[in-house]
């Protein structure tokens, strides 16, 4: 009788195989908000680490995901999401959506980057705040000056030469409205607003199209974030980056998993990278303030100390009134929003 350890050798060699092709074909559905042309980066970056886990990413502005993943709430369709506003993190786990899981390296992100639950459901990434993008070329066209407040940009001379996101679309045009609400009260806030409304030419549903309208010369002014108008200004474009003196309102961008995932070990995984030394360093080649301490290095057209320009935000307070926040918004600008 022939022996049976060639084919138990075989047998042993087809599990593994068939082990490690299950393994390499684990693929993640992730949603995220981060910028288009940075998705590639992302996922490459991971992959160097993890080469097993595929990224399948669906991507759209803040408030879109958010939407999308909260009407998903019943079916979950995304395994996990990395790259979206803290706020709309805290909306999922204020729905209970988050599954909890202590990162790899999660402590020692500072502690406003982590959530406060043990296990954390959702850990911060990075910090974008808001900025001016302001096009010195177009602006001469029209004598326009250069803005230093907030409360500048209500001066008639703007009428129709500024830009700015739609707070329900976009996490960038939402971090201003409640960062101008928190910064100036909610009388004064909303007066400011109905002001800025009067030279408002569109509310865009993109954080980002502000700047690369300004960049390009469609609109003087755009209200946006520092990250665009860093990347515009750094391609040319004849922008100066202005970051009013009342102060930035700002947001972290973060990652949890979603509760239900069939994919737990593989989002796991991403999470444990997310919250690596690693991310942060990819992190910082785009922002300025990111999760892990000393980490950080300046960045070209940022401010040389970023933090002390940012508003003491109140991320509870902004993801619990969210709601009531663009509903009042919509009822009184909605008039000006691009179109879908």
């Amino acid at each position: 009788m022939k022996s049976l350890k060639p084919l138990r050798s075989l047998l042993a060699v087809a599990m593994t195989a068939l082990s490690f092709s299950a393994l390499a074909a684990s693929e993640l559905t992730v949603y995220t908000a981060l910028e288009p042309e940075d998705l590639s980066k992302y996922a490459a970056r991971f992959n160097q680490d993890h080469p097993d886990v595929k990224i399948n990413w669906v991507r759209d502005s803040t408030g879109v995901i958010t939407a999308r993943l909260l009407a998903e709430k019943a079916n979950p369709q995304a395994d996990a999401v990395w790259g979206l506003a803290a706020t709309s993190l805290k909306l999922l786990q204020q729905d209970g959506m988050l599954e909890g899981y202590a990162a790899k390296n999660a402590e020692q992100l500072k502690p406003l980057f982590r959530d406060s639950q043990n296990p954390p459901q959702w850990i911060g990434m990075d910090a974008w705040m808001a900025a001016i993008c302001f096009n010195t070329v177009e602006a001469a066209k029209y004598n326009l000056p250069q803005p230093k407040t907030w409360q500048d940009l209500t001066n008639p001379v703007y009428r129709g030469h500024v830009v700015m996101p739609h707070p329900a679309s976009s996490g960038t045009g939402y971090l201003d409205v409640s960062a101008w609400l928190q910064t100036f009260g909610a009388d004064k806030g909303w007066t400011f607003m109905d002001g800025l409304h009067q030279n408002i030419k569109s509310y865009t549903h993109s954080g980002s199209k502000p700047c690369k309208m300004a960049a390009t010369g469609e609109a003087p002014i755009g209200i946006s974030f520092a990250y665009r108008g860093a990347k515009e200004k750094a391609a040319g474009a004849p922008l100066e980056l202005i970051f009013p003196s009342e102060g930035l309102g700002w947001e972290m961008e973060a990652a949890g998993i979603l509760k239900g995932t069939k994919q737990l070990a593989a989002a796991q995984t991403l999470m444990d990278w997310a919250a690596s030394e690693k991310a942060n360093q990819l992190y910082n080649e785009g922002y300025a303030i990111v999760a892990m301490p000393g980490i950080a290095k300046p960045v070209a057209h940022f401010p040389a100390e970023p933090e002390k320009l940012l508003i003491k935000n109140d991320f509870d307070w902004a993801a619990q009134n969210r709601d009531s926040i663009l509903t009042e918004w919509q009822k009184r600008y909605e008039g000006k929003a691009e179109a879908k």
